[in-house]
């Protein structure tokens, strides 16, 4: 399997929705043991060994989120018009959280940023998401 900045984000949003739903409390042993997992699986199932640019690119995404969380929050919440962050989904969540994340301290284009982001909603939730994704950080886009 070739690898893409793209695989790399679906993994950064897997070990962020992770994270989420059970946060960690050694980041690194986390994300090891994400990577270990993913290797273990069968290369029919997506196994793969991911070392390099692509491996660090996913977890400096991670990383990213985890540090910055409560500013990403803060940033978010204003931006969700009358709507409680906890009542998003948790796909939704996170996405937002890294697409805010890549605007504000990476430099990935922002247009590239918020096709990604509604792609990653659109594979890992609903078509759905992709307006609230679109429109979110279209706002923030805008606000920087």
């Amino acid at each position: 399997m070739t690898a893409t900045r793209r695989q790399a984000r679906e993994w950064a949003i897997q070990m962020l929705t992770a994270a989420d739903l059970n946060p960690p409390e050694d980041k690194l042993a986390f994300m090891q043991a994400f990577w270990e997992e993913l290797s273990s699986l069968d290369e029919a199932d997506g196994g793969v060994v991911v070392k390099g640019k692509l491996r660090d690119f996913a977890e400096e995404r991670v990383m990213g989120v985890l540090d910055h969380q409560t500013e990403i929050d803060d940033f978010l919440t204003p931006l969700l018009d009358n709507w409680d962050l906890y009542r998003l989904g948790t796909i939704e969540r996170v996405v937002l959280r890294m697409g805010i994340w890549e605007m504000k301290w990476s430099d990935v284009p922002k247009p590239v940023v918020i096709n990604e982001a509604i792609d990653l909603a659109n594979w890992f939730s609903t078509p759905k998401s992709r307006s609230l994704v679109n429109g979110v950080l279209d706002k923030f886009a805008k606000s920087l």
